[in-house]
Formats: structure tokens, sequence, C-alpha cells
């Protein structure tokens, strides 16, 4: 996925139980929005799944950015980013778990985390949580908050360390298949 008008994936309006999986996305600005506005505190309710999607060239920001909600980030390759990998605002709580993240070189752009139009003294308290995640060249993943109450291992996706994220996502994107060929 790559080159839309505005986010290539946006989720909104009190959906619930969404999972974004085995996906490449490149050369977007605005990737995935979580929550429409902080007016919108329906998406309180918001528990989305991030698994096993490859993060490519020419991507700038919010793989993904979430407000209220609930978001497990597991198991992804983040290989490019310009500004930052994964964001919020307005209290969200992310677990991110066996990622690998490996950060471009401009020193200023290191930190895979960012907390939006929110002051530390107000985002301390939120849970951003980062589990065997494998933080390269320079990457650096700021948690906040306290630990993450164990998850339903009947709902959720157990993770890999980050060491295996780029095996996980190889094939991720778009099958290769052609007529008369199994995919």
């Amino acid at each position: 996925m790559s080159n839309c008008a505005d986010g290539l994936i946006d989720v909104i309006m009190k959906s619930t139980a969404v999972t974004i999986s085995n996906c490449h996305f490149t050369r977007h600005n605005d990737v995935m929005l979580f929550g429409a506005s902080d007016e919108e505190t329906q998406d309180k309710v918001m528990q989305i799944t991030l698994a096993f999607n490859h993060f490519g060239r020419g991507l700038v920001q919010r793989m993904p950015r979430l407000r209220f909600g609930f978001a497990h980030v597991v198991n992804n390759d983040y290989t490019h980013w310009e500004m930052y990998a994964v964001g919020g605002n307005s209290n969200p709580t992310i677990l991110s778990q066996g990622n690998r993240f490996i950060a471009p070189p401009n020193a200023a752009c290191k930190e895979v985390t960012k907390r939006e139009y929110t002051p530390e003294s107000v985002w301390k308290s939120w849970n951003w949580r980062s589990e065997e995640d494998l933080l390269d060249n320079g990457a650096i993943f700021i948690q906040s908050g306290g630990p993450i109450c164990r998850l339903d291992q009947k709902t959720t996706i157990k993770a890999q360390h980050g060491k295996f994220a780029s095996r996980m996502t190889r094939s991720a994107g778009a099958l290769d298949c052609a007529v008369n060929r199994p995919c």
C-alpha cells in the first residue's frame, strides 16, 4: 500500500476487534490513524492488532498513530521512517512486542515513539510498553506508565522476539499470482 490522498488506513467511529496484518507499506506520509479526533471519546473501546507488516521505504509517520483505545503492535518490521514510527495522543495504550525498529540515519529521528500535543507530565502515565523489540541503528523506544495487564492468550498473537521480525514479514504485501497458477 502506498501513495494515497490521506491515510493509508484509518480506523474510526468506535471500531474495535480490528486486525491489520501481512501488509507492505511504502511511500506515504500519514500511514495509519486509529481514532478520528480528541473529541471522539467513543474510540476508547477500540482494540487493534497490527501484526506481521513491513514498513518500508518512503514512510514518514503514523505507523500507527492512536487516540484512546488499545493497540497490540506485534512482530512488524520497521525498516524506514522519517519522523517517528509509533505515536499517539489522548491516553492510548500501546503494547509493542517483537518488532524490529531500524532507526533512520538522521540523529533527530531515532525515537520510535511520539506523544503528540501532550506534555510529559500527562503522557508519563500512559501505558506504552516495549517487550522483546529489536532496536537497531540507535532506535529508542520511550516507555511510559505501568505494566500492561496480561493479554488473553486465546485472542492475542503470541509474539516472537524482534530478531525474527524480518523473516516473519518477508512475504508481506500482495500475493504474486498469475492466471492458471496457484498463488
